[in-house]
């Protein structure tokens, strides 16, 4: 049997504010769309809607960097400001050269600036803002997931993501911060091939993967797409979140 896999970007949603409730936004928005929620539907939602509904801004003229801010500001030629931001969201600095500062974020993932980001943040009353990762992408996607449900009827799956460079491959792909309701890291360690051999190491990145397609048709700029929907095939696999797609340290194959 052959499978197929749609992705649909929600036209329609309004720019979030802080406090705005997305779920009765995405549920409006999806009969316009002529998208109806189904067994196999994941809801992709860019981290930056999430983030800005929970708001999780912060004001750059509030910020006093440290010693230790200006100290990378100075190596990365990056603004103390959002670097201190940074500092406060990580647990560890991995990488600090011109352009670039790798981090530990506080939550575990290893990316780039711990995700504080200025684009597509528009200034309020003429003052810069920056905006963080929610405070808990899980239980973001999981009370979404709840939120949906209790407006469409349907159960389905709910990814927060956002985009990761990659230290061996140029580009960036977006991946699961938060998942819910659908199997996020799938284990075939046990499982045999078409010839009999069994697999010994292959876990996939099931929730990444769907995020990295959805953010074919959400785009990464100015599109104003930051919601889309899978369909058409959910694997039959035990659920876990995205916190099963996280290396643990001991097994950092860059430390």
């Amino acid at each position: 049997m052959g499978r197929r896999l749609s992705f649909d970007a929600l036209a329609g949603l309004p720019e979030i504010r802080p406090g705005d409730a997305l779920a009765p936004l995405i549920a409006a928005a999806l009969p316009h769309n002529g998208i109806t929620l189904a067994a196999d539907s994941i809801v992709v939602v860019a981290q930056k809607i999430v983030s800005k509904s929970e708001d999780r801004f912060a004001w750059l003229d509030e910020v006093s960097p440290s010693a230790r801010a200006r100290e990378l500001a100075a190596v990365t030629g990056k603004d103390a400001r959002i670097v201190e931001l940074v500092l406060s969201e990580s647990s560890d600095v991995l990488r600090a050269v011109p352009g670039v500062l790798i981090v530990r974020h506080r939550l575990g993932y290893v990316m780039a600036n711990a995700g504080i980001d200025l684009s597509n943040v528009p200034a309020e009353a003429g003052r810069e803002r920056a905006l963080l990762l929610p405070l808990d992408p899980h239980a973001s996607a999981a009370a979404l997931r709840d939120a949906l449900q209790a407006l469409t009827g349907r159960a389905a799956g709910v990814i927060v993501s956002d985009s990761f460079g990659r230290p061996w491959r140029n580009g960036v792909v977006n991946v699961a911060l938060g998942a819910a309701g659908i199997p996020a890291l799938i284990d075939r360690r046990g499982d045999h091939d078409r010839h009999g051999r069994t697999l010994q190491v292959t876990q996939t990145a099931f929730a990444d993967a769907i995020a990295a397609g959805a953010a074919i048709v959400m785009g990464e700029g100015g599109e104003g797409l930051p919601v889309a929907v899978a369909q058409g095939f959910m694997p039959d696999a035990p659920l876990a979140d995205a916190r099963a797609l996280l290396r643990p340290l001991e097994a950092d194959l860059f430390r």
